[in-house]
Order: structure tokens, then C-alpha cells, then sequence
């Protein structure tokens, strides 16, 4: 563990030689109604996970956990009230990792203030989130940041989309200005659909940590959570998981590639929906963890006009090379996206969130498990082993497992379960690529046979 705030491993030591085994999971009300119930019932799964990530010598310190929650939108309304902040009917939360130093903290807080205005929107105010310390050992002390968090009220007649990609485009902004004189700062989430609370402490103290997860009136539909076994980085706050949309069990092979390649593409990477798509740019650092780049170009895709499961697919798909009897338009879809991005190759498993899906995806080695519960009063629980959930057998309506390559997801706007089929149908079905592919399969089937 550090203890300090800046980390520079020195020695024989390489982050790039490192590897993990992490816990993960998600819970949703299919239907979209929050309870508090939900968020309990994550915490507790999440502490039935604590043989999955690392405990300093002082035995309070725990290498990151966290939960990825959709947005508690009633709560945080009461919240910013009692704070007396005046919120639009559109709103966002942020959280932050700021620096203890005050200096630097009031620098960071003035960069995205001026980053969030200089994008139309407005920063309605800020709390400071309660946290009891006392629950952290000394390692995670010592690196502990000061946690804050924002509201911003959208523009006048700003579509929901709209917001989430200013959001991203002044976040990435406020970032690069910040990152270079303090690497404490750290933004977890920033959404009007999702927020984060996560942190180097034990799961089983996550609630204490963050008092707010204890608090009754704290409802949520959905939540992804994860303890991380950090060894292919060293554990740091911000680098506790879930990130901004996904959390990983398992470790990105290909990853100095996969970077790589972001790199010589970025030039390439346009939308007509973000205009200023550059000053995002670098989406990826070698300093951060194989998740963390992992995320950082699933939510580049997704601002850029992407739905979740074409950017999940193209990001890590099946083994679809050598399988006969795929369906030809499946194959099709993945034969156009191979020209645009190599595998994100694991062992992986993956859950995510973009606020209304709550998704897992498989690796096409499959060596990182996941298993799906669906209960009569329409929840869903996925976990990376059994055991984490107490429910009734006899309340049981669907179980099983996902198998190597498969992705499966729960909409909680419409109620339905997505099974991998269902899936697979609405990508060979829904995107563009299909016109381009009829003109041009000569010159890919030549391709492909050299």
C-alpha cells in the first residue's frame, strides 16, 4: 500500500507486469423502482466479496471496492435542499476526489466550475459528503482524499444525451488542466444518471464510510459493485472500482496494444455529436489500470453517439472468426468492427451500467464466471460466484450462467430480460454498417483470405 499521494513505484517493481482476480456483481429492479432495500442488499453482496480483494497490514485498509449506483434522484433532491442548493428539473451529480491540500483543492474546484459554464451549464452548488474516517486504516488514511460533490443544473432545453456529453467533454477538460500539478484530484462520476461511491476500505465498512448508503430515504433501481484485488496496479483511491460505467473481473492481456492502437486512432475518432471531440484526447494513460482504459474508451464510444451493446461488442467480442454456423449477418457486424478496433482481449468479465441497462459481458476465453438469478419480484442479481444474495428458492424464476462470448442485460425502462440471442438480433439489425458491407464484400472476403 502507498503512502503517498502521488504514487511512483520505483524499484524492480512494474504495474505493467501485474495481474488480478476481483469480486463483482449488480442488482436491478427491472421495472425501474428504487428502494432502499436494493442498495442494503448490494452493500451486503459486496461484503460477501471481501475474500476477493487484498487487507493491508493494518487490517482496515482494503485495496478499493465500490458501488456504481443508478442516480438517487429524490435523495439528491432532498440533499441539495438541506444544503439550500436550487436544482433544475434537470440535474447532475458529481464526485470528487479532491486534494487535502486547500490550495490545490480550491484551484480544482475553480477549473470545473469554469469547464461546466464554459459548456452552458451551471454549478448549482456543492457538500461536502460525510464520511467517517475512523473506518480506514492507516495505509488508506494516509492517501485519503477530501470527498466532495457537485450539482449542476443542465442548460435551458437540453436534451438529457446533450447533457451527459457536455458533461464528459468538460470534465476531460477541467482533467487535463488539473492532472499536471495534482494527482489527487479525481472525478468518480459525473452524471445525471449515475453516481459513484467508492474508496480503499473494507466492503464490509463501505456503508459506514459513506453514510449516505445507511440512509434510509437513499433509494436506487440499479447498482453495479466490485472489490478489486489490486495487483495489476498499486492500490490508489481512484483507482478502486466500478469506474464511470463498468467493473472487471480479470485482467486486459492485449492491454499495452490496445492502448497503443487508441493512440494512433484518435485522430480518426470523429461525431457530428461532438464536434470537439480532440480536446478529450488522451483517452488513455499508461499510468492508470487496464479497467480504467477499459472505460475510459467505452464511455469515449458511448458519448460519440455509440448504444452500449455495439460499444461492448466492438470493445470485446466473441470468438466469431471460425464459427460456422453464426449467423451471417452477426458475422457481418463483427467482420466491419474488426477493421475499427482489435479485441480487448482477457480473461474478462464485465458488468456495467449506463444508468438504464444493467449488462455483463463475457470475454471469449470465458475463464471469469457469472451467474444470474431473476426473482418473481422482478430483480435480477448477477455475481461472479454464488452466495451473495439470500433469496427464497421457491421465488426463483430464471438462473444460469453466462458462457464464453455472451452478453446479457436487464432494461429497467421497458422491464425486459436480454438474453445473449436477443442481444445478437439487435445488432445485426440496427446499425448502418449492413449497406456499406453488401458494397464492399468482395474486397473483405479477399481481405480476410489473405
Amino acid at each position: 500500500m502507498t503512502k503517498t499521494h502521488n504514487v511512483r513505484p520505483s524499484g524492480l517493481y512494474r504495474p505493467s507486469f501485474e495481474h488480478d482476480s476481483c469480486g463483482f456483481g449488480l442488482i436491478a429492479q427491472m421495472d425501474d423502482r428504487p428502494s432502499h432495500w436494493l442498495v442494503r442488499t448490494a452493500v451486503d453482496s459486496l461484503a460477501r466479496l471481501t475474500h476477493r480483494g487484498a487487507i493491508a497490514a493494518d487490517g482496515k485498509s482494503g485495496d478499493g471496492c465500490g458501488l456504481l449506483l443508478k442516480k438517487p434522484h429524490a435523495y439528491m433532491e432532498t440533499i441539495a435542499a438541506r444544503e439550500g442548493i436550487e436544482l433544475e428539473t434537470t440535474f447532475a451529480v458529481g464526485m470528487l476526489f479532491l486534494n487535502p491540500d486547500r490550495g490545490l483543492a480550491e484551484r480544482a474546484r475553480g477549473i470545473l466550475d469554469e469547464s461546466l459554464s464554459a459548456e452552458g451549464m451551471t454549478v448549482a452548488g456543492w457538500r461536502e459528503v460525510p464520511t467517517d474516517p475512523s473506518v480506514c486504516g492507516r495505509e488508506a488514511l494516509a492517501s485519503m482524499p477530501q470527498i466532495e460533490q457537485i450539482f449542476i443544473n443542465a442548460a435551458p432545453e437540453m436534451r438529457a444525451d446533450a447533457f451527459e456529453r457536455r458533461l464528459y467533454i468538460a470534465r476531460r477538460r477541467a482533467e487535463k488542466r488539473i492532472n499536471g500539478d495534482d494527482r489527487v484530484f479525481y472525478i468518480p462520476s459525473l452524471s445525471s444518471r449515475v453516481i459513484s461511491y467508492k474508496g480503499m476500505v473494507m466492503a464490509a465498512n463501505l456503508a459506514q464510510f459513506y453514510p449516505d448508503l445507511e440512509d434510509d430515504h437513499l433509494e436506487a433501481s440499479l447498482c453495479v459493485f466490485h472489490q478489486r484485488f489490486s495487483t495489476n496496479t498499486w492500490p490508489q483511491w481512484r483507482l478502486a472500482q466500478p469506474f464511470r460505467y463498468l467493473a472487471h473481473n480479470g485482467e486486459i492481456n492485449t492491454i499495452q496494444g490496445n492502448r497503443n492502437w487508441i493512440r494512433a486512432r484518435s485522430a480518426k475518432l470523429v461525431s457530428e455529436l461532438l464536434p470537439d471531440f480532440e480536446s478529450a484526447f488522451p483517452l488513455v494513460y499508461d499510468h492508470d489500470s487496464d479497467s480504467c482504459s477499459l472505460d475510459n474508451v467505452l464511455e469515449a464510444l458511448l458519448a460519440g453517439g455509440m448504444d452500449v451493446f455495439r460499444a461492448m461488442r466492438v470493445l470485446v467480442p466473441p470468438a466469431w472468426q471460425n464459427y460456422d454456423t453464426m449467423d451471417a449477418d452477426l458475422k457481418a457486424f463483427y467482420e466491419y468492427h474488426r477493421m475499427h478496433m482489435e479485441p480487448w482481449d482477457g480473461p474478462a468479465g464485465i458488468v456495467l451500467t449506463d444508468g438504464r441497462y444493467a449488462a455483463c459481458v463475457m470475454d471469449r476465453n470465458g475463464l471469469r464466471p457469472a451467474r444470474y438469478v431473476v426473482t418473481s419480484d422482478r430483480h435480477i442479481t448477477l455475481a461472479s460466484e454464488i452466495g451473495v444474495y439470500d433469496y427464497d428458492p421457491a421465488s426463483v424464476e430464471r438462473k444460469g450462467r453466462l458462457k464464453p462470448g455472451q452478453m446479457l442485460a436487464a432494461d429497467t425502462h421497458t422491464g425486459e430480460l436480454l438474453l445473449p440471442r436477443d442481444i445478437d438480433t439487435r445488432l445485426k439489425s440496427r446499425h448502418p454498417y449492413r449497406k456499406w458491407l453488401r458494397a464492399n464484400k468482395s474486397s473483405i472476403k479477399s481481405s480476410l483470405d489473405s
